[in-house]
């Protein structure tokens, strides 16, 4: 028997969802192309309306850091607001199919310019947004490259998890590359954990999906907060 962890998802007011809607046209995305790559001039934010992005960095060394998966009703793009020759900081691949409404960096700025209780909104937005970055980071950075499993592993429990009798399954699939992504570490180093933690029965893998039968221990081993989900999760 399977039945949905209940998780939480910040939902955009109903002043920045009408501001959003207005956007003057749409985008079709395909799989494997880039919304924007950190570095280009940045012109444009984007609303997704269907299908999955990535969000991602390129560390100075060459790999590529996941910072989170955005989906339905998730704003990209936005941490170059209001500053002059705006480049984008990350890159946005696009993991499903989809379409995302195309808003125009000039005029959001505008409308926020001129409607103080909308700016204010955004800002409140931002904040949470800011806030979820930032616990990751210091997760990554505070606990190692073990605690950085550990938390990522969590986080995806609250995002994509489904209880079942055996443990939370972490509902998609996924390669040690990939997963090494989210956690800024090798994919030989996320083997050698994962079979740590199958060795102990803390977790199992399925068909590339990741069945987590103690999350306690996982949780006990970084000293969790138990924040709450809409913090902590992957999206």
């Amino acid at each position: 028997m399977k039945c949905a962890v209940k998780k939480k998802k910040n939902t955009l007011s109903i002043e920045l969802k009408e501001l959003l809607d207005s956007a003057e046209h749409t985008l079709k995305t395909r799989k494997g192309t880039y919304l924007f790559q950190e570095g280009r001039e940045a012109k444009e934010l984007y609303l997704i309306r269907s299908g999955r992005i990535q969000i991602s960095k390129i560390t100075p060394d060459g790999r590529e850091l996941t910072l989170r998966i955005c989906s339905k009703d998730d704003i990209v793009g936005e941490l170059t607001l209001f500053t002059d020759n705006a480049k984008y900081l990350l890159n946005a691949k696009v993991l499903e199919d989809g379409e995302v409404a195309v808003i125009n960096k000039d005029d959001l700025e505008q409308k926020l310019f001129e409607k103080p209780a909308l700016a204010f909104e955004f800002m409140k937005w931002m904040s949470d947004h800011f806030r979820r970055t930032q616990t990751k980071l210091h997760d990554l950075v505070l606990h190692g490259k073990r605690g950085a499993l550990y938390s990522t592993l969590i986080r995806m429990s609250n995002s994509y998890g489904l209880q079942t009798d055996k443990g939370i399954l972490i509902d998609i699939p996924l390669t040690n590359h990939e997963l090494g992504n989210f956690c800024g570490v090798s994919r030989e180093t996320v083997n050698r954990m994962l079979s740590d933690l199958r060795s102990k029965e803390i977790l199992s893998v399925h068909k590339g999906k990741i069945l987590i039968h103690q999350i306690d221990y996982l949780k006990q081993e970084i000293n969790c907060e138990e924040c709450p989900i809409v913090t902590c999760n992957i999206e």
